[in-house]
């Protein structure tokens, strides 16, 4: 920044702060060290480029899409000496052959490919040393960089949502829990053959190893060489799947990455594989969001009001233009959830949201977050959303839904 400053000064500008941090340069810069970091500093980046969109400078988004396209594999050494602290030094004794290569890399760990004694496949999920120790830092870091660049409003992530935020990246860094939400998945889908959830090997996990079964499948970005029929089928068992989450396990997995999900085209399975951003609601905030769903459903504005300020959408301080242009927002988002027969793959929804929404914050100065609980759960659906569009499906949100709406 200093460097820019006089370089500007010395061609008699006058330079602000954020243009002396943005420049091509400096983003090329911060994008790098962040990839090198991982971490929490990576996964803050990743949140908010899903989140924001659109809305974003331009500047901005070219150092995020950094982020989205992971990180570097860590170095064998370190490799080894996770290894060894999770199983001891002869860790390769439990192992017949293990993948050194990872095949895969993201932001808070890689997976490597194994095969036990027995010959059954494993996929191993390695987190990189250090992460649980850096994410406060890591977060504190990314936002004091996205508030001296004045890239984002003030006000709009406000300071008890980047504490939640901490609360959940230190949730996604602890393996044993990761462990218990896939055994409770597990058991909780064994009934239904449309889905399939890896075998956890808890003997063999710690708090920076997840051992499971190496699923096969292929991406759920595929479907979109099937027919039609087998893609809408597909994105029924996602949408009803969100609420069967909400509404009977209590328990939602909010990360929408499509990398989350494989489908396996020999028995038409869709494969759940992570689980670390699973949150749990609790019965007073999921029969909020039964009220919500179903003033959407029949469009009755005085129970969408009601429904949104026990969620917690409304502080003292709003006024009654903004409540209004919130309720107006969230009819707008819940307008798949209304049709019988709604095509993803031919509506503007997303560009609307995205006007309504900056029409919302700039003209009405509406600033107010959510409780983090509430952000996670629209993330995950405006996610499906985003995954129906890609697949080009039309699907009855409605009949898909109506089932939960009855106590």
């Amino acid at each position: 920044m200093l460097a820019e400053g006089a370089r500007q000064m010395a061609s008699g500008k006058r330079p602000s702060s954020r243009d002396m941090l943005i420049t091509p340069a400096n983003v090329r810069r911060v994008a790098d060290k962040l990839s090198h970091l991982r971490g929490a500093a990576m996964k803050i980046g990743q949140l908010l480029s899903m989140d924001a969109g659109d809305l974003l400078p331009p500047e901005l988004s070219e150092l995020l899409s950094v982020l989205r396209a992971g990180a570097n594999p860590m170095p064998m050494l370190q490799l080894a000496t996770i290894m060894e602290t999770s199983l001891g030094e002869d860790w390769q004794s439990h192992f017949s052959q293990f993948g050194f290569t990872p095949v895969a890399a993201a932001s808070i760990g890689q997976v490597h490919k194994a095969l036990d004694h027995q010959g059954r496949a494993l996929a191993l999920k390695i987190q990189y040393p250090g992460v649980r120790q850096s994410i406060d830092s890591d977060v504190d870091n990314v936002m004091t960089l996205l508030k001296m660049s004045r890239l984002l409003p003030a006000g709009v992530i406000a300071d008890e949502l980047i504490e939640e935020a901490k609360a959940q990246l230190h949730a996604e860094a602890d393996y044993h829990l990761e462990a218990q939400h896939l055994l409770a998945y597990k058991a909780l889908l064994a009934d239904d053959l449309s889905f399939r959830v890896p075998q956890c090997y808890p003997e063999l996990c710690s708090e920076n190893l997840l051992v499971m079964s190496f699923e096969q499948g292929v991406t759920v970005e595929s479907l979109t060489g099937y027919s039609l029929e087998e893609r809408n089928r597909c994105a029924g068992l996602l949408l009803q799947l969100l609420f069967r989450e909400l509404f009977e396990f209590g328990r939602v997995q909010t990360d929408p990455n499509f990398a989350n999900f494989l489908y396996d085209p020999d028995n038409g399975q869709l494969v759940l594989l992570d689980f670390g951003a699973t949150r749990f609601y609790s019965p007073a905030l999921i029969e909020s969001y039964r009220q919500l769903f179903q003033a959407g459903l029949i469009q009755d504005r005085q129970q969408l009001l009601d429904a949104a300020t026990q969620i917690g959408y409304f502080s003292e301080q709003v006024t009654a233009s903004q409540q209004q242009a919130v309720l107006e927002l969230f009819e707008l988002a819940l307008e798949p959830l209304r049709s019988d027969n709604y095509n993803f793959s031919a509506t503007d929804l997303a560009r609307r949201l995205r006007d309504q929404g900056m029409e919302l914050s700039m003209r009405e100065g509406y600033w107010h977050s959510p409780p983090v609980d509430a952000l996670f759960l629209h993330r995950k659906l405006a996610g499906l959303y985003l995954l129906f569009a890609r697949l080009g499906v039309s699907l009855a949100c409605r009949d898909i839904l109506k089932p939960w709406l009855t106590n």
